[in-house]
């Protein structure tokens, strides 16, 4: 094996092997390490979540070749429903005639299942899986990565996309403005009695919001979409806690039996909520993305696009400059990166905290004054068409593999 490529990618996830894949197809060849099997992080029930892929992250996949898989396998968002507490004034967001959908939900198996797929084919890509980091050195002329069963590999360019807690940021000494929330997701999958339109609904509620994804129908021709409950830890524990019954009968109640009868199709699952966003995501011979660089509130489902994101702009960056000769590790290159992703993700990830803080005042008073703004969105298209623009992706520079060919 060619142990040298332009790219060392820690991380095989759904942001590094998206990465990978970008970057084979510009030219620029890449090892990604990963220390989980793809076996394991594709089996039945290793991952419950789905994700909102919005118009743009959609438009990179298309443009790296993953359409043709993809496609049977997503839901269209057709429309994207705001509540507060399923109250009177909500807002309603569609897109314009001839627009196309919103974005497309995907369960994450089906995800990583595309992405490793594309990349075993891929001739540009090591992929490295199992595998344990025992050093990472970074130097003047290059990166060395060494592994626990003796391989050494070798780039030009470190790439850390191990996720929120990042051993390579932390490695580099890269600081983090961070808090903890105090909440919980309970993430689940649910069928239900009446059909969910392609809609995807937003409810929020003081302790926290109540998010409704569709999915496509299952082979049975059940209705099926994904729920993301956001609770305080304390109640999420204790609903948790409660057996089936209870727990449907809770969300029932949370949704205002919207979609009638309810059940459980896949285990109910937790994960604690933070925000962190690293001051820094370059350094010398070192680029950050996805969660390692920064992560949120699962709010409108951000997280995975502002990560597809960065994988566009880092790959933009280092076509440019080495189509000039230069190398993948230039410093005003990095910077360049770290320029363009400073803005868009310090700017949604704000809004995306602002709203989370917004919607949990609680009190009569309160809600009848978001209900009072929400009706405003509603009756105003300019704004309404701001507020679609960021839910798609569109709005700012974006970077050219995130565009439509």
């Amino acid at each position: 094996m060619d142990t040298h490529k332009d790219l060392v990618i820690l991380g095989g996830g759904m942001v590094g092997m998206t990465l990978a894949l970008a970057a084979a197809r510009a030219g620029i060849s890449a090892h990604v390490v990963e220390r989980s099997y793809p076996g394991a992080l594709t089996a039945e029930g290793a991952d419950g979540r789905a994700t909102a892929i919005s118009t743009a992250s959609w438009n990179l996949f298309v443009n790296i070749g993953l359409a043709e898989a993809l496609a049977p396998l997503g839901c269209p968002i057709d429309a994207i429903a705001v509540t507060d507490g399923m109250k009177p004034g909500r807002v309603d967001f569609r897109p314009g005639e001839g627009d196309g959908a919103l974005g497309r939900m995907f369960a994450n198996r089906d995800l990583r299942l595309a992405l490793f797929a594309a990349a075993k084919d891929e001739p540009g890509i090591a992929w490295h899986t199992g595998a344990t980091v025992e050093r990472r050195t970074r130097g003047l002329h290059g990166v060395e990565v060494a592994l626990a069963d003796g391989q050494v590999l070798t780039g030009k360019l470190l790439v850390g996309a191990e996720g929120r807690a990042s051993p390579t940021r932390t490695e580099d000494g890269i600081g983090l403005v961070a808090w903890d929330y105090h909440h919980t997701a309970i993430v689940a999958g649910l069928t239900h009695e009446i059909p969910h339109g392609n809609t995807a609904w937003e409810i929020f509620y003081p302790q926290g919001p109540f998010a409704l994804l569709p999915l496509l129908d299952d082979e049975q021709g059940r209705h099926r979409s994904a729920l993301v409950w956001t609770l305080p830890t304390t109640r999420a524990k204790g609903m948790l806690a409660l057996d089936e019954a209870d727990f449907l009968a809770e969300a029932s109640a949370a949704m205002a039996e919207l979609y009638g009868e309810i059940r459980l199709i896949a285990p109910r699952m937790a994960y604690p909520l933070t925000y962190q966003n690293a001051v820094r995501i370059v350094g010398d011979r070192l680029a950050l993305v996805g969660d390692a660089a920064h992560g949120m509130h699962p709010i409108a489902g951000q997280g995975l696009n502002l990560g597809l994101r960065d994988v566009g702009a880092l790959v933009e960056v280092l076509g440019e400059g080495m189509r000039l000769g230069l190398d993948p590790g230039d410093a005003q290159m990095l910077r360049r990166y770290e320029n363009w992703r400073a803005l868009d993700v310090l700017s949604v990830m704000s809004v995306m905290d602002g709203i989370v803080r917004l919607f949990g005042v609680p009190g009569r008073l309160p809600s009848a004054v978001r209900r009072l703004g929400m009706g405003a969105v509603q009756r105003l298209p300019a704004l309404k068409g701001f507020f679609i623009d960021e839910a798609r992706g569109t709005s700012g520079k974006m970077p050219a593999l995130l565009q439509a060919v």
